[in-house]
């Protein structure tokens, strides 16, 4: 029914019989309580489902934590012994041993640890550290082709060193006469032409903060061989330019009583760092993070007049 006058109150007036006509209150009380039932159903439904969700989330995030802390301490002490006690004369001790597996355990969240070397331990540290990554470093590539075919679960790569080391002290020189441009102790080798300096890494490595550098290859035996005095100051420069987790890095170096691995930590490890050496086979030491504005050029505050013969 239309109405030319006013359609406001023709409405109600309609609206107005319409009730009168049903003359049932007891209906509309009924619509009315299946109405805040309803309503209360609904809202039963939405809480009890973000309760679940919050409570299984803080579950499973509680439990990766708890993962990210460590493995248990009976399976690191078999992996150790049983790697320690392998049929091979050229593996690390098992103080030596035990003393990364100790650091890589203190680690509060998922570890970057990043290795020189594919050795006879390559999968004992893969495996300590199973909640974290774990990359490898070699020089020969079809070794580590080799390793990530066999063994999957191994990141790899291989990296061309050009340093020999019966140059040495001509390395070390032309480190400290570009401490201020190309090799700083502070910048992102990515992107640095100095000479011993690796650059030539996967691009996301120089992103990563790690929070353990073992420093166990290059090969290191003979002049011409290149020893690791590269991966020594890569380690260097990559523990003081973190950018962010923790502030400091703990970087182990293999074969300290060699005289390359030994000039080449305290130039740029330095002597203050070092936490302790193993019988003089491994040297342990604690990097502190730099930041660019502090602006330093120098590696050690007390820095060593070691030279070579």
């Amino acid at each position: 029914m239309k109405t030319n006058n006013n359609g406001n109150n023709t409405k109600l007036i309609l609206l107005h019989a319409f009730i009168q006509k049903q003359g049932n209150p007891n209906r509309l009380w009924l619509i009315a309580l299946m109405s805040v039932f309803a309503l209360a159903s609904l809202l039963t439904l939405v809480y009890t489902r973000e309760s679940f969700h919050t409570t299984t989330t803080t579950h499973i995030t509680a439990t990766i934590n708890h993962q990210h802390q460590s493995l248990p301490k009976s399976v690191v002490k078999a992996l150790v012994h049983y790697a320690a006690n392998a049929n091979s004369t050229d593996h690390m001790s098992q103080t030596d041993m035990k003393q990364i597996s100790d650091v890589l355990k203190q680690c509060t969240s998922p570890c970057n640890f990043l290795v020189f070397g594919l050795t006879r331990e390559t999968l004992l540290w893969n495996a300590l550290n199973h909640y974290g990554r774990t990359v490898f470093i070699d020089e020969n590539r079809y070794y580590a082709a080799y390793m990530e075919e066999k063994y999957p679960e191994i990141e790899a790569y291989d990296v061309q060193y050009t340093t020999k080391i019966s140059e040495l002290n001509e390395l070390v020189t032309s480190v400290k006469e570009q401490a201020r441009n190309e090799c700083r102790p502070v910048q992102n080798l990515l992107f640095s032409d100095c000479k011993i300096g690796l650059n030539d890494l996967p691009n996301q490595l120089y992103e990563l903060d790690w929070d353990v550098i073992l420093v166990d290859g290059p090969r290191g035996y003979w002049p011409e061989g290149p020893g690791s005095i590269s991966a020594i100051f890569t380690a260097s420069v990559l523990a003081r330019s973190k950018k962010g987790g923790n502030h400091k890095t703990h970087v182990f170096v293999h074969n300290y009583n060699r005289e390359v691995e030994k000039v080449s930590s305290e130039e740029f490890l330095c002597k203050e760092n070092l936490v302790k050496s193993s019988k003089d086979l491994l040297a342990h030491f604690v990097v502190e993070r730099v930041t660019a504005e502090s602006g330093t050029n120098q590696f050690c505050h007390n820095h060593p007049t070691t030279t070579t013969s």
